[in-house]
């Protein structure tokens, strides 16, 4: 199956952890199973198999509950219809989506006893009007809280099932943030299993826990090493330390002693089966691979929080939501936009509307999204009048000198499309699409930060993910020495006391909505928060741009033996030494053969053909498929 990493016959024991999922599957005692998960485990695997288990052995009628249509039209296509065409046995139960099949479509599957409805958790006609007896839901930490006004999709899917006694659920998500998450939430009301290994020295089973993971790290007195861009550390080295013995296990004791593992209850049983599964029992990620993405991610909390959900395959706790203004005024820095730092790379620009003016903020970016803000403008007037524009892209189109000589323009803009001058500001951008000034507008929820493209319903701006936006910058503001993610301010009056109010005057409060904690950022009634915004919006035009840097290790040469000397540098080519010079007649005998009449001779480094007559007319060429 083109879907699956390795191909051939189902094994259970290569994931071994995967038996007791399917195993509750079958269990008449369970009736909800729970798996927070960390990414690429098996899950969906395990799914497929207890979904095809029910169209052969036990058929009935299936729920599948994906976060979007899209999605689960996607899973469809990519999972579903190729399991159905390898598997003999269910080759002749479930039809592919044909046009003269009308009961079935990339939706929507009947088969003998039953049927099976892909739906989105965004829909709330696909959750109505039908008995369910089996529900399968994925990535439920990124579902809607409702399903359009009818309330939540679990429980309205839950509704569909109540007139079944044998009725099962099975419920899978990386979870996403701890206040919030629905996975963790779930199976915090499960028996909360998780899987034990023996180790292979002291025989003594325990969980695998980051806590144990450990790696080298250079000594001061070593040389950096060239590639190594995560020095001192050497990820390479990771090995896993046994909590009883301390016996080191590196990643083949670590499979070897998976694959002997065993689920464990933490809590009482109640019908609910809880299975936690890192990364770490995962057989298809070594210990080098989970430290390398620990040591990209530990200094950007955004980052971080992808690393926490997607390789422990657990809820990430926010720090402190707050950040004192006062901490980021003694930050400033002897700099300004008439010579900007040598790190950054490239700039980005965000605009905020005003009733009565404009605001504007500068930021620059560089390797790893290191930030400075460099320029905040206030620009006082109408934005209905004309003269304002022009002023604003008089800003736009300054050029940046660098403290090492380049010149930096403005490479993307964003310019907030909300309040009364909608129009002005879709008519500013529209002949400036090409200099990447884009109309955008700001929406709350889990959403990206860029989208992958305009709005659908009027295709003329794009919906950026504030609330997303808002977690990346406070958490960069809590970073507190400069590199990865660290935000760098100028010492001037642009960047006084007031600015440094306004960008950190929003807090997040932790709402319920339909039953549901919903994480918020408000805004302290009379406060101004145009600096917030305008980050906001510059951030999202970095983010707009697919320009990525990556910090290029400097190579190190080794210290000169003592009494030798150092020997020269080699010689700066592209392509490697230069060729030998060629003899003259040789030289001369090839100009003469490649040379056309009367046509000027080759260039000497490259190497010559012989020269053949133009074909003129047509040319026919006949196939020999055929023949």
């Amino acid at each position: 199956m083109e879907a699956a990493a390795e191909p051939g016959r189902w094994v259970t024991a290569r994931a071994e952890y995967q038996r007791g999922i399917m195993n509750a599957f079958s269990d008449t005692t369970v009736h909800t199973i729970v798996v927070p998960k960390a990414a690429q485990v098996g899950f969906t695997e395990c799914v497929l198999n207890a979904l095809g288990f029910i169209v052969h052995q036990d058929p009935c009628p299936i729920l599948i509950l994906q976060p979007t249509i899209d999605a689960g039209e996607t899973w469809s296509k990519e999972r579903l219809a190729p399991m159905v065409r390898d598997t003999p046995v269910l080759r002749g139960l479930v039809r592919q989506p044909i046009s003269r099949y009308v009961e079935n479509s990339l939706r929507f599957k009947s088969f003998p006893g039953g049927y099976m409805a892909i739906v989105g958790s965004n829909a709330p006609a696909g959750l109505a009007a039908r008995p369910i007896r089996v529900v399968f839901a994925d990535e439920v930490d990124r579902f809607k809280t409702s399903a359009g006004t009818e309330g939540d999709p679990l429980q309205l899917a839950a509704k569909r099932q109540t007139t079944f006694w044998n009725r099962k659920t099975l419920l899978g998500s990386s979870p996403g943030r701890k206040a919030t998450s629905v996975i963790w939430r779930e199976w915090l009301k499960s028996d909360q299993r998780r899987f034990y290994v023996p180790c292979p020295q002291c025989e003594e089973k325990q969980t695998l826990r980051w806590e144990n993971v450990r790696w080298d790290k250079a000594a001061d007195s070593e040389q950096r090493r060239v590639g190594a861009p995560f020095w001192p550390h050497k990820p390479e080295t990771a090995y896993y330390v046994c909590e009883h013995c301390g016996n080191p296990w590196d990643d083949v004791v670590r499979w070897e002693a998976v694959s002997k593992g065993e689920w464990r209850a933490t809590a009482p049983f109640n019908g609910i089966a809880g299975f936690h599964i890192p990364g770490f029992i995962s057989p298809w990620l070594t210990l080098t691979d989970i430290v390398v993405e620990f040591l990209k991610a530990k200094d950007v909390p955004e980052l971080l929080q992808v690393w926490v959900n997607t390789v422990l395959g657990e809820p990430f706790e926010d720090p402190a939501e707050t950040v004192e203004s006062s901490s980021l005024v003694s930050r400033g820095e002897q700099y300004g936009p008439e010579l900007i730092p040598e790190g950054v790379k490239l700039l980005v620009a965000g605009v905020d509307v005003q009733g009565d003016r404009l605001e504007c903020q500068v930021l620059g970016f560089g390797p790893r999204e290191e930030c400075w803000a460099i320029e905040y403008h206030v620009l006082p007037g109408d934005p209905a009048q004309q003269h304002l524009w022009m002023e604003l892209d008089e800003q736009l189109l300054k050029v940046y000198p660098t403290e090492d000589e380049r010149q930096l323009r403005i490479r993307a803009v964003c310019i907030d499309t909300g309040g009364h001058h909608g129009n002005q500001v879709l008519a500013f951008c529209k002949g400036r699409r090409g200099r990447k000034v884009l109309p955008i507008k700001g929406a709350s929820g889990a959403r990206p930060i860029w989208p992958k493209r305009e709005s659908k319903a009027k295709k003329d701006f794009y919906v950026v993910g504030v609330d997303t936006a808002k977690d990346a910058i406070y958490g960069r503001l809590r970073i507190a020495k400069p590199g990865p993610g660290y935000i760098h301010f100028p010492v001037g009056v642009d960047f006084n006391e007031q600015y440094f109010q306004q960008l950190t005057c929003e807090k997040v409060m932790t709402r319920y909505r339909l039953g549901h904690p919903v994480r918020v950022w408000e805004k302290p009634p009379g406060a101004k928060n145009e600096a917030l915004d305008t980050f906001v919006y510059a951030l999202a035009a970095r983010q707009a741009l697919p320009i990525r840097f990556e910090p290029v290790p400097i190579p190190i040469a080794p210290a000169p033996v003592a009494g030798r000397p150092a020997e020269p540098p080699p010689p700066k080519s592209l392509f490697g030494p230069p060729p030998p010079p060629m003899p003259a007649e040789h030289e001369a005998e090839s100009v003469r053969e490649r040379s056309p009449p009367g046509g000027p001779p080759p260039n000497p480094g490259i190497t010559p053909r012989p020269w053949r007559p133009q074909l003129r007319g047509r040319r026919i060429l006949r196939s020999t498929y055929m023949s």
